[in-house]
């Protein structure tokens, strides 16, 4: 069976590297991965961290490219691969331009497409914008369903989608779990993390930032960096945030908190140091899903900032909150974890409902139709 995985962004090639190794381990399946090059450098961070070497590359970034531009760049570019090799399945995963572009160009051709990560849902087009449209179109198309949890099965479920529903867990836990181990088992690379971010007060609460959605951009941003200036002036907390490269981000970031002592602006970091900074931190200020994710494995409470999520279970669970980016609401949410030792405790636990570390296995012997035991959260 010919397997063609197809991604382009950091996010994805993080979430896609458990699987891409699960495939070349599993007899039955010839493994081939194509890069669209969606993120270019945070791209090949995350390639050279997994050890994994494309072997199609689209190379499709421009500058200032449109989405229309980057869909049609995608799919054209991917015609033609897909024409020659003549895969059974194309595995996309999430919600970004190239997992859409891509499934579409397969459906095309008649090659089935399982989709990993299905079944997220906000019911609301422009929260987030593409991605909720760009989810929902996979899904339709999708032979393959690996929904993380029961909660986005349920969603598949509810809008009678016509492909094949496996609950699997969210393959990030995968790579976390992965990386935590390595990080841990490894006195060197653990010395070398510490000697990065020296800066570091032991004597001062750590609250992590991150932030890059699109219908944050603007006054959304403006206002994120307003409540971040605000809590600077806390003595006992200390702001380390790793800065999108996007401009929209760039731009307000630097104009409002360049100047502030206690907020250190770091470029984007790979994804080794960035598990090493989640392990650090106190609280975790983001709009990232992946984030909301990958923390709660680490007993931090995360603050979310957006008003709707299609992560809904660990709201349910506890320990996320939803603060979207109004000014008063992120310094007061943020402060009450700080002060309330009990507050802070009841979110603080290290309870994970997105996975186990085995959603990769799952999806290869889905695949070559092995039984497979659902993920239960």
């Amino acid at each position: 069976m010919r397997v063609l995985s197809v991604f382009g962004t950091r996010p994805e090639a993080i979430k896609m590297a458990p699987v891409v190794k699960a495939l070349i381990a599993s007899e039955g399946i010839e493994p081939f991965t194509c890069v669209t090059g969606q993120h270019r450098t945070m791209l090949d961070q995350v390639l050279g961290l997994f050890n994994i070497t494309p072997y199609y590359d689209l190379d499709v970034m421009q500058a200032n490219q449109t989405l229309n531009g980057l869909t049609a760049r995608v799919i054209s570019r991917l015609d033609p691969i897909l024409d020659e090799l003549k895969p059974d399945y194309v595995l996309v995963h999430g919600d970004t331009t190239t997992a859409m572009a891509a499934c579409v160009a397969a459906l095309h051709r008649n090659v089935r497409v399982g989709h990993v990560e299905a079944g997220l849902r906000t019911y609301n087009l422009q929260k987030p914008w593409p991605e909720e449209m760009n989810r929902r179109i996979i899904d339709v198309g999708a032979a393959k369903l690996f929904a993380p949890t029961r909660s986005s099965a349920d969603n598949l479920r509810s809008e009678r989608i016509e492909g094949e529903i496996i609950v699997t867990g969210n393959t990030v836990i995968d790579a976390l779990k992965e990386t935590v181990e390595r990080i841990r088992t490894d006195a060197v690379l653990s010395g070398q993390l510490q000697e990065s971010f020296s800066f570091i007060k032991p004597d001062q609460r750590v609250l992590l930032v991150t932030g890059h959605r699109r219908e944050s951009f603007g006054d959304g941003f403006l206002n994120i960096c307003r409540a971040l200036a605000e809590l600077s002036t806390r003595r006992d907390l200390q702001i380390v945030y790793p800065v999108h490269l996007n401009p929209n981000v760039q731009g307000p970031v630097k104009e409002l908190l360049s100047n502030h002592e206690n907020i250190h602006l770091i470029e984007p970091q790979e994804y080794l140091s960035f598990v090493y900074l989640m392990d650090r931190a106190d609280i975790i200020l983001t709009d990232s899903g992946g984030v909301q994710e990958e923390a709660p494995s680490f007993g931090k409470p995360v603050l979310v900032m957006r008003d709707v999520t299609e992560r809904p279970e660990a709201i349910a669970a506890g320990v996320v909150r939803l603060v979207g980016t109004d000014v008063a609401r992120i310094v007061h949410e943020t402060s009450t974890l700080l002060d309330d030792e009990v507050l802070y405790a009841s979110f603080a636990r290290a309870v994970n409902p997105y996975g186990d570390g085995l959603a990769a296995r799952r999806i290869a012997d889905s695949l070559l139709g092995k039984p497979v035991t659902p993920f239960v959260s």
